[in-house]
């Protein structure tokens, strides 16, 4: 398994958490939970001289900065997802002294960083309404016929923080008129057509969504349309 694709962009040593069975080419222990490359051959962490290091996973994020500040040596640990073909960080290996002082430092401070956290939720979460708002705007101004209940779900869900979706892309963040019509054509496909039985039922993605193209144009035009009586 290693290495399935280019190893990630992280500054410093990388340890890999092999997918496979996976043996020291030098002391010849294992299979291995952790392994090192070193011209491509794989070595324990012993035999890297990186077995006195202690594994912190990845979660928190001011203790992981403070244990990477507080140790003289380090290294990221990642593993390879298959799925999504690229490797992803699981932690990271620290000296355990440096590990202890870092926990003292985060516990005298945890009550300033949980305000802080609250904080900057309250921010995210007043930004992410403005721009959900924006978006229900631009969707009513694109389609004056959508329900104003549907375009604000439509906003909500394209939009939300985290999820990958057209609405937080570079396009869906200028909301250019591609962007949020797809948001809708999403929503009508989903929730107008016979789109996700078809997808239950075997048939191909592209297949459905041939077949249910014509419901999907006849509702945007309806939406379309709407306005244009009393535009006039």
């Amino acid at each position: 398994m290693v290495p399935r694709a280019t190893p990630p962009p992280f500054a410093g040593l990388l340890v890999f958490q092999p997918l496979r069975r996976r043996y020291c080419a030098e002391c010849r222990r294992g299979p291995l939970p952790l392994l090192v490359l070193e011209d491509g051959t794989p070595r324990c962490l012993d035999c890297a001289d990186l077995g006195h290091l202690v594994f912190l996973a990845s979660g928190d994020t001011a203790l992981t900065r403070r244990s990477r500040e507080e140790s003289t040596l380090s290294a990221v640990v990642v593993r390879f997802n298959r799925r999504r073909s690229r490797y992803e960080r699981q932690g990271v290996l620290v000296e355990e002294a440096a590990l202890a002082r870092a926990e003292r430092r985060c516990l005298a401070d945890a009550e300033a960083r949980r305000r802080r956290r609250m904080r900057d939720a309250r921010r995210r979460a007043a930004q992410d309404a403005l721009f959900a708002q924006a978006f229900t705007t631009e969707i009513v101004r694109l389609f004056p016929g959508c329900p104003a209940g549907r375009a604000r779900a439509i906003a909500l869900h394209a939009s939300e923080r985290g999820s990958g979706r057209v609405g937080r892309s570079a396009a869906g963040r200028a909301l250019t008129g591609d962007a949020v019509t797809s948001a809708v054509v999403a929503s009508v496909r989903h929730l107008d057509t016979p789109y996700d039985r078809l997808l239950m039922s075997g048939v191909p993605r592209h297949e459905a969504r041939r077949r249910i193209a014509a419901s999907v144009a006849t509702v945007l035009r309806g939406w379309s349309e709407a306005g244009l009586g009393s535009a006039g």
